[in-house]
C-alpha cells in the first residue's frame, strides 16, 4: 500500500533502525556519570551532536537535542524572546508558520506580547519586503519557516535573515520540512527540526541556537543540554535520527531529483486528467517530493477515505477533515480553494508505477465523490429566473455552499447577480476561489444575522 504522506511523518529509514538497535545495547546509561557505561554513553552522544550540527551547519555547541520538534519550536520562540524582553515584546511571523509557531505566538500574545503577522502571495511565500515592514525598534524575535509543510513552498529565509540582520533582529527558522533535504542557507539565529520528518525515530527535536544570539531558557533549571531542554534524554533515539539524517542527506541530491520528476508528472497530469482542479503552491521553489492540489464540489474527508479504500494514504487541508470545520490557515492565507484538498508527500524510494497508479485511481475517486454529492455542471436552460438570486445554504458543510452556487449562477444572466447565505467559515475562502476559477466577479460578504451573505456577479 503506497504511503504517500511523508510530509506528517516518513517512514523510519534502514539506518536509523539499525542505529537504533545498537545504541538500545550500548546507550541506555546515563551520560553525565564518570563510570564506564556512562562514558560510552557520553561517547555516543557526542558524536551525535557532532553528527547532527555538521548538518544543521552550525557548532555542536550550539545544539541541544529535545524530546520533539514542537518542543523546539516552543523552546526557541520562548526562550529567544525572553532573552531579548529589554527590547520589546513584538513577535513577528509569517502567516503560513507550522502550528507550533502559531501556538507559540498565541501564548506570547496572552502574555501582554504583540504579535504581526507577515502575509503570503497565492503561491505561499513570503516576501522579505514584508519582514522589512514588519520588523522594527521594539522587535525581539522574527520567524519563518524554511519551506511550507502543506504545499511545499521553499521560502527566501536567505534574503529575510538578511532583512532581520540590519534591522537586529535574530530568525528563528522552522527547519521540519527541508532539513533532511539540505541545510538551511542564510544567517538565521535560530532553528528547530524534527527527526520523525526525515526517517528518524520520533520523539527527537534539534534546536540550535547562534553563538552572541541572545537566548534565556525558560522554566526550572536543568543541568542537561545546556539548561535548554530538561530531563534524561533518550539516547538511543538521538543517536538514531543523527545517523539518519547523515544518511539521508548523502542519498538527498540523487533522490531529490528523481523525486521532483514524479511529482512534476503529478502536478501535470492532475489537471488534465481532473476536471476542475486548482494546483496550489510553487511550481519551482518547492520541496521535491511534495504537491498539493484542490478539487472543486468535493468533500474532503470522502476523497481521502477514497483514495485509502484504494490503497493510498495521503493527507488534506481540506476544512471537511478538520472536527473545527475551518479551513487549513496556510490555504486561507494563500486565498486558494480549500475543498477536495489533498497533499501528496512522496517518500524515498517511491516509484513511478506507484505514482502512476495514483493517478490511474484519482479521477475515478474524484469523480465518485462528485457523483455521491449530486454534483452535476451548472448549465443555463431556459430564460433566465431574474437578475437577482439568493442562495440559502444555511446548515450545509462545504462543499455544498459552493456546489449550490455552482447551480444558481446559470439561472441569472450575464451581469446579474447570486448571493449565498452561508454559516460554514469555508465558504469565506471558497467562494472566491470559485469565482477565481470560473471567471466570475467575487462582490464581497455582508454579515447578515449569524451567518454572511456573499455576493457574486456572473462574468460569463
Amino acid at each position: 500500500m503506497p504511503y504517500f504522506d511523508t510530509a506528517s511523518a516518513a517512514p523510519l529509514h534502514p539506518v536509523a533502525r539499525q542505529a537504533l538497535q545498537a545504541a538500545l545495547d550500548e546507550g541506555w546509561a546515563d551520560p553525565a556519570r564518570l563510570y564506564r557505561e556512562g562514558r560510552r554513553a557520553r561517547l555516543l552522544l557526542d558524536a551525535a551532536r557532532e553528527a547532527a550540527a555538521e548538518a544543521v551547519g552550525c557548532r555542536a555547541d550550539e545544539l541541544v537535542f529535545t524530546p520533539s520538534g514542537t518542543h523546539a519550536v516552543h523552546a526557541g520562540v520562548a526562550g529567544a524572546l525572553a532573552g531579548r524582553r529589554r527590547v520589546g515584546g513584538r513577535l513577528v511571523v509569517s502567516a503560513v508558520e507550522h502550528s507550533s509557531v502559531l501556538h507559540a505566538a498565541e501564548t506570547h500574545a496572552a502574555a501582554g506580547g504583540t504579535v504581526t503577522e507577515v502575509p503570503v502571495d497565492r503561491l505561499g511565500m513570503a516576501a522579505p519586503e514584508g519582514y522589512a515592514a514588519a520588523v522594527g525598534p521594539t522587535t525581539a524575535l522574527a520567524c519563518l519557516q524554511s519551506a511550507n509543510h502543506e504545499v511545499g513552498t521553499v521560502q527566501p529565509v536567505a534574503e529575510v535573515a538578511e532583512v532581520c540582520a540590519a534591522a537586529g533582529v535574530p530568525l528563528l527558522v522552522d527547519a521540519a520540512q527541508s532539513l533532511g533535504w539540505g541545510p538551511v542557507e542564510g544567517g538565521w539565529s535560530v532553528l528547530a527540526a524534527s527527526a520523525h520528518k526525515w526517517g528518524g525515530p520520533p520523539g527527537v527535536g534539534l534546536l540550535a541556537v547562534r553563538k552572541g544570539v541572545r537566548f534565556a531558557p525558560q522554566g526550572p533549571a536543568d543541568e542537561r543540554e545546556s539548561g535548554r531542554s530538561p530531563g534524561f534524554a533518550n539516547l538511543p533515539a538521538i543517536v538514531a535520527a543523527a545517523a539518519s539524517l547523515r544518511a539521508v542527506r548523502a542519498e538527498a541530491d540523487a533522490e531529490a531529483a528523481r523525486l521532483r520528476v514524479l511529482v512534476d508528472r503529478i502536478r501535470r497530469r492532475v489537471a488534465r486528467l481532473v476536471p476542475d482542479v486548482e494546483v496550489v503552491g510553487h511550481a519551482d521553489r518547492r520541496l521535491p517530493h511534495v504537491v498539493t492540489f484542490s478539487c472543486l464540489y468535493v468533500d474532503g474527508e470522502t476523497l481521502l477515505h477514497e483514495l485509502d479504500r484504494s490503497g493510498y494514504s495521503v493527507s488534506s487541508g481540506s476544512s471537511c477533515t478538520s472536527s473545527t470545520l475551518t479551513p487549513s490557515h496556510v490555504l486561507r492565507a494563500m486565498g486558494v480553494l480549500s475543498e477536495g484538498n489533498v497533499r501528496v508527500s512522496l517518500p524515498r524510494g517511491t516509484t513511478a508505477e506507484e505514482v502512476n497508479g495514483f493517478l490511474e485511481v484519482l479521477p475515478r475517486a474524484v469523480a465518485g465523490v462528485r457523483e455521491e454529492l449530486g454534483v452535476v455542471e451548472p448549465a443555463a436552460s431556459g430564460p433566465p429566473v431574474g437578475d437577482s438570486v439568493e442562495v440559502d445554504a444555511l446548515g450545509l458543510r462545504c462543499p455544498q455552499p459552493v456546489i449550490e452556487l455552482a447551480r444558481a449562477i446559470g439561472t441569472v444572466p450575464v451581469g446579474g447577480t447570486v448571493t449565498v447565505l452561508s454559516d460554514d467559515e469555508v465558504a469565506r475562502l471558497d467562494i472566491p476561489a470559485w469565482c477565481a476559477m470560473r471567471g466570475h466577479v467575487y462582490l464581497g460578504e455582508t454579515p447578515r444575522g449569524d451567518a454572511v451573505a456573499y455576493g457574486v456577479r456572473r462574468a460569463v
